[in-house]
């Protein structure tokens, strides 16, 4: 038989050495676009020899991704930014690039396109980060009928972006924090990576969302100082006050790369938690049994011990 052809968008991100991995093992051949492609090799390795391939693609030139998709029978899109730049803003990446990559589904083959939003997504939210995610899940379905939304909540792994943050962050001897009693849903990106799997899989969820949380519902502080204890560090959590928050955002998100906490991420703070409503399909719809991220951390944050991995003593 034929291998099938998966290309992945973005797939040079954090999700898409994973999902590349758990894709290549399900015999499919994968199609992974990302920026900088000769700087990401290494997703080679997370398959046989041919069966990644890396396209060099610029989000601006939509005629290279037509020939990518055109004879794909899966399209994964894993594209998105934290904050926006200059050059990168919400709309264009979480709403304009779903829409004409389903476009494209349209006039192809492609017999299913996963896109990954975010737990939060709302028209009615205050965050343009989130009310952008929104409008892409609602592009996706408009131009594709075969489309289904994927939509995790906070991410977590070996390279994260938020263990590996607070982690660096232990220096400080008071770590302050906006949000303290801001809930989520920790997912180990394995989890992802084996959810969007078996949503290719499962027939008959087109149309459909799906919500990944992890097996507990934690707190923004609680989760921080569950890091601190990983890693050996008595630090204090204080809560920083909202207003405060705003005026140092709106300063720091005038540098090219914001170093903790825009403006638009407070709003998502101040609004509701970031947990799995129930209102749509989740992990238990897939059977999958989520790994919980307090225990699977320790695996990764011990380098980040004053003493080393074997190190006992709180610093």
């Amino acid at each position: 038989m034929k291998n099938q052809i998966c290309t992945i968008l973005g797939g040079g991100g954090f999700i898409g050495k994973y999902l590349a991995r758990n894709m290549t093992k399900k015999n499919y051949r994968c199609i992974i676009t990302t920026r900088n492609a000769f700087q990401k090799g290494y997703l080679k390795t997370q398959g046989t020899p041919g069966s990644i391939e890396l396209l060099d693609w610029n989000p601006n030139n939509f005629s290279e991704l037509k020939d990518a998709i055109k004879n794909s029978d899966i399209v994964i899109n894993l594209i998105g930014i934290l904050f926006e730049t200059r050059k990168q803003k919400f709309y264009n990446i979480h709403s304009s690039i779903p829409e004409s990559i389903a476009k494209i589904c349209s006039n192809s083959d492609v017999k299913k396109f996963i896109h990954v939003s975010a737990i939060g997504a709302s028209s009615q939210s205050k965050s343009i980060y989130q009310k952008s995610k929104y409008k892409g899940e609602e592009k996706a379905f408009e131009n594709f009928k075969k489309t289904v939304v994927v939509r995790p909540s906070v991410v977590c792994g070996t390279e994260d972006n938020f263990t590996n943050l607070f982690s660096k962050l232990s220096f400080l001897p008071v770590i302050p924090l906006v949000g303290i009693n801001y809930k989520f849903q920790p997912i180990l990106v394995n989890d992802v990576a084996d959810a969007i799997v078996k949503i290719i899989q499962t027939q008959n969820n087109e149309g459909k969302i799906y919500e990944l949380g992890g097996p507990q519902i934690i707190s923004f502080g609680d989760m921080v100082k569950s890091i601190l204890r990983t890693i050996n560090k008595k630090r204090f959590v204080i809560d920083m006050p909202m207003p405060i928050a705003k005026i140092q955002s709106s300063i720091t998100d005038l540098l090219p790369f914001p170093p903790i906490l825009t403006r638009d991420q407070c709003e998502i703070l101040s609004e509701a938690d970031n947990i799995v409503s129930n209102d749509h399909l989740t992990l238990r719809d897939l059977d999958i049994k989520p790994i919980n991220v307090e225990e699977a951390m320790k695996k990764w944050l011990w380098r980040f011990k004053s003493g080393g991995q074997f190190a006992k003593k709180n610093s």
